[in-house]
C-alpha cells in the first residue's frame, strides 16, 4: 500500500469525523515522521508494514473518538509543538489568548520593576507557562531584568510531562531556572508573586461526563471544577483558587485566570469578593467569554 491509498482509506474509515482528511494527515504524518508537503509530493511511496501498522491502528483509535493529539502525542499550541498524553488536557486554541494577555502584562513589568516572579497555577501540560516564558524572552530579557517562574499541579503525571515539554522547548540553562511544585493549589508554595495565571478545572460537575462522551479521555480531574468541593457550578475550585493567590500575590499582583463561557461573570464576581480590583474579562477570537484579570 502506497502514502496515496493509505490515506485514501484512512479517509474513509473516518468519514464519520468532522475533519476525516485533517484526522488522516496528521496520523500519517506522525507515522512517517514526515510533514504534509513530503506526503503530498510522495504519495507514492510504498509503506513499510510496520507503518501499515501503526496508521491503521492510529485510524481506530481516531474512529473510537480518541483526539488526534492522543494518538500522535503532540499537538501545537502558540506555534510550539508540545508533547501530551491522556494525562493533561488537549492544549485549546482558545486559551492563546491568556498568553498574549500574560506576555504583554509580564513584558511591562520587567521595564518597570526588574524581577518578575510567575507561577502558572493548574500548569498541566505547561502549556500556558512555557508558551509565555519562551514569548518573554524574545529576543531576551532587557539588561537588569530577571524573570522567575514557578510550575505548580496537583497530578505527578502532568507535572513530568510539564517538565519534558520545558526541557524540550526550552533548552537545559532556562529548564534549571524553573521551580516545579506538585500540591494542591498553593499548599506547598510559599512567597509571594507579581503575577499568577492558571487555566484550572472549570467544568461545571454536571457536564464533565457529557464532554467525555465523544470519547476524548481527557483527565475529569482537569475539567471538573467541582472535583472534591461541595459545588456543582464549575467554581468549586475557582472559589479556593482565588483567595489563595490574594494571598500570594505581591501588592499589585495580577491574577489571570481562564474561566470560559460557563461561569467567566460568577468568577469576576469572586475576585471582587476577595479584594481584587481593574477586574475585566477578556473575550476570545469567537467573541465568547474567556478569562478573567483581576488586580490586587
Amino acid at each position: 500500500m502506497n502514502i496515496n491509498q493509505a490515506r485514501q482509506e484512512g479517509q474513509k474509515l473516518l468519514a464519520q469525523s468532522p475533519t476525516p482528511v485533517l484526522d488522516t494527515d496528521c496520523i500519517l504524518e506522525s507515522v512517517l515522521e514526515k510533514d504534509k508537503t513530503y506526503i503530498l509530493f510522495n504519495r507514492d511511496d510504498e509503506l513499510t508494514q510496520e507503518q501499515q501498522d501503526s496508521f491503521f491502528d492510529g485510524i481506530k483509535k481516531r474512529a473510537q473518538g480518541l483526539p488526534v493529539a492522543y494518538i500522535t502525542g503532540h499537538k501545537e499550541f502558540y506555534g510550539i509543538d508540545f508533547f501530551v498524553t491522556p494525562d493533561v488536557l488537549i492544549p485549546k486554541p482558545d486559551t492563546e489568548v491568556l498568553v498574549e494577555e500574560a506576555a504583554g502584562i509580564i513584558r511591562a513589568q520587567l521595564k518597570n520593576i526588574g524581577t518578575v516572579r510567575v507561577c502558572d497555577m493548574c500548569t498541566g501540560s505547561g502549556c500556558i507557562g512555557i508558551s509565555v516564558l519562551k514569548e518573554c524572552l524574545v529576543p531576551g530579557l532587557p539588561a537588569g531584568t530577571r524573570l522567575e517562574f514557578t510550575m505548580a499541579d496537583i497530578s505527578t503525571a502532568a507535572l513530568d510531562i510539564a517538565k519534558k515539554n520545558a526541557l524540550n522547548i526550552l533548552g537545559k540553562e532556562t529548564f534549571s531556572k524553573i521551580t516545579f511544585v506538585r500540591g494542591d493549589l498553593f499548599e506547598n508554595i510559599s512567597g509571594r508573586f507579581n503575577v499568577i495565571l492558571s487555566n484550572p478545572p472549570y467544568i461545571p460537575k454536571a457536564l464533565v461526563p457529557v464532554l467525555l462522551a465523544d470519547g476524548r479521555s481527557e483527565p475529569s480531574l482537569a475539567l471538573d471544577g467541582d472535583a472534591a468541593e461541595k459545588s456543582s457550578d464549575g467554581l468549586g475550585i475557582v472559589r479556593r483558587l482565588v483567595p489563595q493567590a490574594a494571598s500570594h500575590l505581591a501588592p499589585g499582583g495580577i491574577l489571570l485566570i481562564e474561566t470560559g463561557e460557563y461561569n467567566a461573570q460568577d468568577a469576576e464576581l469572586v475576585f471582587k469578593k476577595e479584594g481584587f480590583k481593574d477586574t475585566r474579562i477578556i473575550y476570545d477570537l469567537s467573541g465568547m467569554m474567556r478569562d478573567v484579570f483581576g488586580r490586587i
